[in-house]
Formats: structure tokens, sequence, C-alpha cells
């Protein structure tokens, strides 16, 4: 694995390119001060190196030129959706993904280099942290963010690939930019060693959604991401250590469930009460000839119908891929407003150009609205709409998962019922939908309910053991047709990466199961 320009390119960004979105000062400032291994550092330039550490949170959408937006990759393996596209073979990788026969040629390579170069990046800010003479509490707080980007890229490369190379200390050419291959169990073990320097009581604001550090990790990020992580793992040693934190996210009183679930997804739903923690992109700056710069993201176009004619001015169209199967919409009960809120029946909107797979439904809480982009950049790229990454909602959901389904004692007096049931509660607008004792089912239901088409539904299939029972499927109609293995925990690493490798100490060892 040579990561040498990946380097440069993080050199490059964080020496010269701006963080900008929704009025947030530190994303608006531009580094002035480069952070290299082994140079000076200063309280200024570690921040200038953190900046472009976040960076990478912006860039899923089109990961180095390949289109491999967090929810794409996972809702298309789920039962939520299909690939659609123009045909089979447009992104024919996320075709193959979606049938479970992936291969070392038809994988994730953008994840791979982005995600990579992320964790680079934070490795810097790390080592800055570590060598900096006067460590203030602002130096500590840069640090503890750090840690929690190099375990957040640590863990999409883990959920994706499973056995990835990991390193610390800048890589030399004595050993040719490559770094030792660890297994999965040893990934996971790196994962929880950040992510605890991050969730350190004090260190991190619990909250910081309403002022000038809106899109900063906060604790209440690091301790989702632990419990996610746990959770994914099924550590069941750290079940009641996990339920406890999330109890006191809970307990904090910082966030809320909004009362009304489509207003999440505006754009003034941004860095809402609800909202932990979230991307936060800007509609420009980005092209076509590069993955590596602007603030955009494609993903509302990649999923909203091809040549949409919307009378309204509503919604903008798309490519048409991700349309979501007739099952997803037909599965809510009568009242939940969740339904019209996910997922939306675009043939009652205007006429479009059906394609490969389509159902005429489509994800609505990323879809294209009008107004949500400026002319700055290619279009298509440039959506402002922030990526969702955790929600208040999956922290009530989570510790009703560990109290009700694993046995977990409740925690600091936090209730696992009434936890489930806020979120019905908002969800139907009254308290006539409660369930006096939730079974393990129905709270995999409220989790399908609530994340359609926020890439959760396929990784909680895979952590319950349910995966194989429910996407394995003959819809010839759909043209999926497709049976899912233990083995498609994990996706191919890309041969580009085998071959860099091959014949020396350090050379990848490719996925059981893939060729």
């Amino acid at each position: 694995m040579k990561i040498n320009k990946l380097f440069m390119m993080a050199a490059v960004l964080a020496s010269g390119m701006t963080l900008a979105s929704c009025g947030d000062a530190f994303l608006e400032s531009l580094p002035t001060e480069q952070l290299a291994d082994g140079g000076t550092a200063t309280e200024s330039s570690i921040n200038s190196g953190l900046a472009a550490t976040y960076q990478i949170l912006l860039f899923d959408s089109y990961a180095n030129n390949n289109y491999e937006a967090i929810p794409v990759i996972a809702d298309v393996q789920s039962d939520d959706c299909y690939k659609g596209g123009g045909d089979a073979g447009d992104q024919l990788q996320l075709y193959n993904i979606s049938l479970f026969q992936a291969d070392a040629l038809h994988t994730l390579p953008g994840s791979w280099n982005i995600y990579t170069s992320g964790f680079a990046r934070a490795n810097s800010v790390i080592n800055a942290c570590a060598n900096i003479e006067n460590k203030t509490d602002k130096v500590r707080q840069y640090n503890a963010e750090a840690h929690f980007l190099r375990a957040y890229y640590v863990y999409m490369l883990w959920k994706y690939f499973g056995s990835i190379p990991f390193f610390t200390e800048p890589l030399t050419p004595a050993t040719n930019y490559m770094a030792r291959q660890l297994s999965p169990d040893e990934v996971y073990a790196q994962i929880i060693s950040d992510v605890n320097v991050a969730c350190e009581d004090g260190v991190l604001p619990m909250y910081n959604n309403n002022g000038a550090d809106a899109g900063r990790v906060n604790r209440a990020a690091a301790l989702m991401l632990k419990a996610r992580t746990v959770m994914y793992q099924k550590d069941s040693s750290k079940y009641q250590e996990v339920a406890n934190d999330l109890a006191t996210i809970i307990n904090s009183g910082e966030y809320a469930l909004m009362s009304d679930f489509e207003s999440i997804w505006d754009n003034d739903g941004e860095f809402c009460r609800e909202s932990i923690f979230e991307s936060n992109q800007m509609g420009e700056g980005k092209t076509w000839a590069s993955g590596w710069q602007g603030y955009g993201t494609n993903l509302p176009a990649f999923i909203s119908p091809n040549d949409l004619k919307d009378a309204t001015g509503t919604y903008n169209g798309g490519w048409g891929f991700c349309p979501a199967r007739t099952s997803t919409y037909e599965m809510y009960a009568d009242g939940d407003t969740r339904r019209d809120a996910s997922v939306i029946d675009y043939r009652t909107v205007g006429a479009y150009g059906p394609r490969f797979q389509d159902t005429g439904y489509f994800f609505k809480k990323y879809t294209a609205r009008n107004g949500y982009r400026k002319s700055s950049g290619d279009l298509d790229l440039n959506y402002c709409n922030n990526l969702r990454i955790f929600r208040y909602a999956e922290t009530l959901l989570n510790y009703a998962e560990l109290v009700l389904m694993e046995g977990v004692a409740e925690q600091q007096g936090v209730s696992a019922k009434e936890c489930f049931n806020q979120v019905r509660r908002r969800a139907f607008g009254d308290n006539n939908h409660d369930i006096a004792n939730p079974t393990a089912q129905e709270i995999k239901d409220e989790y399908h309910y609530e994340f359609v088409g926020e890439g959760h539904r396929y990784y909680d299939l895979v952590r319950w053991g349910d995966a194989a029972k429910v996407l394995t499927e003959n819809d010839a109609t759909h043209n999926s047709v497709r049976t899912w293995n233990d083995f498609n925990k994990y996706l191919p690493i890309p041969q580009s990466e085998i071959d860099r490798t091959a014949g020396t100490e350090y050379a990848l060892k490719q996925n059981p199961g893939y060729k």
C-alpha cells in the first residue's frame, strides 16, 4: 500500500484549501500554517492540520472520483433498495456489490484511498499534539478530535474491508510507504483505543452544535462511535460500559428528538438538537476533474429520478440510482410520519425517465431539492446536504437494544422502554402506539423504520445475524438474484492495493472468499 501521494495530497489540502459551510468559523478558516511531521507545531498549525483531517468527511460521495457515498454502499446491499442507474453495467461495481458478487476489480478503491488518507492526516495531528511543548486545553481538545477522526476513518475501512494496514507513525521509504496488515479483531482494538481518548470526560464538550464549533467532534459523537463499533463487533464484554455511555448522553439533557421528523432533512435541520455529528457540506467547489477538492456532495443527484419534470419546482432530477423497494414504502404502519419523510413516490410528483430496476419510489431524506446547490463547480456534485452521521434517535434505540435484547441492566436510572417509545411517539405524534414490552423483533423493526436511506439497515442485519435470511433472494423481476454468505461481511480489498504490495513483507492478503 503506497500512500506517499496521499500524504502529498493531505499537505496540499492543509496548506491551500478552506472548509466552509453554514457559517462555521472553524470550517471557514483558511489554513495558513502547514502541519508537517517533524516540524515545530503550534496551536494554529495543529488546527490547520485538523481542518485537513475533517475534509475527508466531504469526499465520500465522489471518493477519489468514484461514487461511493456511505448510504449508497450500505443501502444497495440491504433489502431497502436496488442499485438502479442506467443499466446493470452502469456503475457495475455497485451492482456486483448489491448482488454480493464483488471482486477485487469491482469493489471500493475510492473509499480505501480517502479513508487511508484520513487516518494518515489524523496521525500527523496526533503526533504534533504529542510533541508540542505547551499542552494547553486547546491542544488536548485537538488531540481528542484527531483521535476520534482516526477512529472513525479506520472504523469505515474496518467495516468495509476488515483486515487493513494500520500505522501511527509517518511511513517512510525504508518500508516503501507500506504498513503491516491487521486482522479485523486487531483493527477493532485500535478503534476502541483511539475512541477512548475522545471519550474522556472534560476534554470535549457534550454538545457544540449551536455555535461557531458546529461540525467539530463532541463527546457524544465519540461515545456513539464507541457504541456503534462495540455493537457491530458484538463485544458483549463492553455492553454495560457502552450502555452507561449512552445513558450519559441521554441524561445530559443536551439532545432531544425533533418533533417534526421530516424537518431534520431540510437545510434548517442541520445541526439541530437531534444531530450529534454530521458532515459539513457546502454546495460548491467540486469538479469532475478531482474527487479531492470542493465541499459539495453528489448523493442527492445520485439517488433522484432521471429527467424529472416537477412543475412545482420542489425537486431536481438526478441519475436514478437506488430506487427504493415497494416493500420499504409499504412496511410502515398507517400514521407513521417516517414513511413519507423517508420514501417518496415520484410518480405523484411528475414525469421522469424510468431506469434500471425502477419502482417509482426513491429515498427522500437526501433527495435532490431545488435551491440546495450553487452554480460554482459541476452542479450534480455540489449539493449542500450534510450527511447525518449520528442522530439522537440512534442513542435511544441502541440503549433500548442493549437493555431489552442483550440483557444489560439499566444505567443511571434511564428506562429502556421509555427510550424505545420516545422514538415511536415522535413517529406517530401521540402515545397511542407505545409498546409495553418490546420484543427483539419489534426493536429491530424500529431501527428499520427510523433509518431508511441512512445506510444503517445492511450493517444492522449483519450484526444481528439476520443477513443470510433476509438478503438472500430470487427477485428476477428486478434483476436481484443473490445469496449472502458469511464472507460477504467484508468486501474484497482493491486489486490495485494487492498488486502494489505483492512480493514485499507487507503484502496484503485478500479477504477470505474472494480471489
